[in-house]
């Protein structure tokens, strides 16, 4: 896309303003960006010259993470909340790849990704994908939605992953609030996935990064205790290694600093 100027942009497309999808696939290497996002985007890079790294870290996560809840714990269900622009391997396609009966409901509420989920509806035959557009905040409404329903089994179990997406809530509009909603809707041997930018890496780089974004678009980094405190729910349970660096996730080779990419990353499981 790329594009300088609405008149390129898909219908319901803002590109004055930026948004987190959009410059993650810049960072990704992807087309489906505008000036505005490119250029906080590098405003990100010229703070923390490492983010696009961190970025293909937080996305190394999500594979490791499928694969293991697909392999080993026998997950078949996943409910990808804040999906973003569609970079393969997809979600789907790491999950079909191990098993192809898996099905997974995309949510997302930018209309760029909206223009791309026919990528994310190429099912494997035994499997199955659907896309919503819709707005977490509105748990509510999402469970309830037809396309959700007749995709997933909510009465077995469902990795709900919520990778970099409470990052795009402000504290005002109880992020916390809403993931209570959708783990409570979910039955036992569930996943909870989710992964945070946090202060605690760098507090000083962290804040620059708030400042660039003020105005323009809602960026709310949180501390170690605020993501922990996502997972603080009655009759759920922390998967080993717990809440840490999301390169320390069960990484395939130890990395030399754990730290170097600033998100907290952590897996729960309802008992």
């Amino acid at each position: 896309m790329s594009a300088d100027n609405s008149e390129h942009a898909p219908p319901g497309v803002d590109t004055s303003t930026p948004h987190s999808a959009r410059i993650y696939d810049w960072w990704l290497g992807g087309k489906d960006n505008f000036a505005v996002d490119r250029a906080v985007g590098q405003a990100f890079l010229n703070t923390i010259p490492t983010v696009r790294a961190m970025a293909k870290e937080n996305r190394d996560f999500i594979h490791r993470v499928v694969e293991y809840l697909v392999r080993d714990q026998g997950v078949t269900q996943f409910l990808d909340v804040g999906t973003g622009i569609p970079t393969s391997p997809n979600l789907h396609e790491v999950a079909q790849a191990i098993d192809p009966r898996c099905r997974v409901v995309y949510v997302d509420n930018d209309p760029i990704v909206l223009v791309h989920a026919r990528a994310l509806l190429v099912s494997s035959p035994e499997g199955a994908t659907e896309y919503i557009h819709a707005d977490m905040r509105d748990a509510a409404g999402l469970l309830g939605d037809p396309a959700l329903t007749r995709t997933l089994d909510l009465t077995k179990p469902v990795a709900l992953t919520l990778i970099a997406v409470l990052m795009l809530i402000a504290d005002a509009d109880d992020p916390g609030h809403a993931v209570r909603q959708l783990m409570d809707a979910l039955p036992p041997g569930s996943y909870v996935v989710i992964t945070h930018p946090a202060y605690d890496f760098d507090p000083p780089a962290i804040e620059k990064l708030v400042a660039i974004t003020e105005g323009q678009m809602t960026f709310v980094p949180r501390w170690r205790k605020d993501v922990e405190a996502y997972f603080a729910v009655p009759g759920w349970q922390m998967v080993e290694p717990g809440l840490v660096p999301v390169m320390a996730w069960h990484p395939p080779v130890e990395p030399e600093d754990p730290t170097a990419a600033y998100y907290w990353a952590g897996v729960a499981r309802k008992n």
